[in-house]
């Protein structure tokens, strides 16, 4: 392995790592409709469990509102089941063949526990790319230990390791910035 393999394998790592924080963060609502509000939920259905877009098409017609229409309408109660249990704290609306989900306005109380969360989310993606940033300096260091590459290549690779840290690290923050201005927002 070279010390071009390692940062590449430790930069893809990180990138994984962010959209995972980008997913985490499209999960947490903002008080306005998202098909990525529901579409991971759990369904059991067909026994076994699959997700919600899997079995429906998901739409957003309004800007409070989230329509649910299924491939199958024997399966609106089992959608409709798993919505509820979902710990987003809404309640689905069957209509005959579709599900509505109106997207109630968030109190202040609940905008800071949203808060709380999402810098949760946010400092989890952070340590998991310093995680990542330590993995790549032992690598490098083993590779030097190795005789596989000089002092002077360990030094420049650290160097790249921390830059792309750092990197994705502001990555993150931008991402959490724009999110709390989502969740703050009335």
């Amino acid at each position: 392995m070279t010390l071009q393999e390692v940062l590449d394998a430790m930069e893809e790592k990180m990138l994984k790592t962010l959209e995972v924080v980008q997913n985490e963060f499209a999960t947490v609502r903002t008080g306005r409709a998202s098909p990525a509000l529901v579409e991971n939920i759990q369904v059991e259905a067909y026994d076994t469990h699959m997700r919600l877009r899997e079995l429906a098409g998901i739409a957003t017609p309004e800007p409070r509102l989230i329509v649910i229409q299924p491939w199958d309408p024997t399966i609106v109660q089992a959608m409709s089941k798993a919505i509820q249990q979902s710990p987003l704290g809404i309640t689905p609306i069957v209509d005959g063949k579709i599900i509505r989900i109106p997207i109630p306005e968030l109190d202040q109380e609940r905008r800071r526990e949203l808060d709380k969360v999402i810098k949760k989310l946010a400092e989890d993606g952070r340590v998991a790319i310093r995680n990542e940033r330590r993995h790549g300096v032992e690598a490098a260091k083993k590779l030097q230990k190795d005789g596989k590459i000089t002092e002077d290549e360990l030094t420049h690779g650290e160097k790249e390791i921390q830059k792309k840290t750092d990197e994705y690290i502001k990555e993150i923050d931008t991402l959490l910035a724009h999110k709390e201005k989502d969740i703050l927002s009335v």
